[in-house]
């Protein structure tokens, strides 16, 4: 690995942790405690290489169309995991945030989710980014709701208006667009997943499930991304 060549910014589809429980005969809700481990292995192994930012999938808009079971499960694993994840934030100098529409979750949810985010917002290592009931086109959508409502209000014009309009109107304003998607379990597709800031990332897919990828296999998606050549658009 070229460690004067890694990217600023992973993007992780987190794909496969009810198939990786469905192999083993296991619950549903066993594949994704498996999968918040490896979460956070992956998440260390990052930082510690020199990864700036790592947004994950954690749950979709769309995801609320499972299983009441299920989504319960998930959700409360949610919660603990940033509850105890936050208590070691500080130690490794993490800087959590939550992308998504997080007014649809519990109470409870919520105020984990602020305490977090306050608790860790000073602190200057990774970022590390949860996309939780985050939708894209959703978010691109309270994008232009906001910027429509800037002009109506008189405090911008429509001619003023540019990407960086927008961009600094997305969950992620003031971060650097993903260089790398990874997306594990063989599925090869982005899911709504940041499509305003996927446009110029290199896309790895691996066919392992989420919760049997290392950081083997992290340094390895690394090094795919090392051998390309970002050309932006120009010839």
């Amino acid at each position: 690995m070229d460690t004067n060549n890694l990217p600023t910014h992973i993007a992780i589809i987190m794909d496969g942790n009810r198939r990786w429980a469905r192999e083993r005969g296991l619950e549903i809700k066993d594949g994704h405690k498996e999968g918040a481990k490896t979460l956070e292995k992956i998440v260390r192994h990052a930082r510690d290489i020199g990864i700036k930012y790592v947004t994950v999938y954690a749950f979709s808009t769309e995801n609320w169309k499972r299983t009441k079971e299920e989504v319960g499960a998930l959700m409360a694993l949610l919660q603990s995991y940033i509850d105890e994840y936050s208590k070691r934030a500080d130690a490794e100098n993490t800087r959590i945030k939550v992308l998504g529409d997080i007014t649809a979750l519990n109470e409870g949810m919520q105020k984990a989710i602020i305490k977090c985010e306050e608790k860790t917002k000073d602190n200057t290592g990774i970022t590390f980014n949860i996309a939780l009931n985050y939708g894209g086109r959703d978010e691109i959508l309270k994008a232009v709701k906001k910027i429509a409502n800037d002009v109506k209000g008189g405090n911008l014009e429509p001619q003023d208006i540019t990407e960086e309009t927008i961009a600094n109107s997305l969950y992620t304003a003031g971060m650097p667009d993903p260089d790398l998607l990874i997306r594990t379990s063989g599925e090869i597709r982005t899911s709504n997943f940041l499509p305003w800031q996927l446009v110029y990332s290199e896309f790895v897919f691996v066919e392992k499930n989420w919760p049997d990828f290392g950081e083997e296999d992290l340094d390895e998606a690394i090094e795919e991304y090392q051998r390309r050549n970002r050309k932006f658009g120009a010839k």
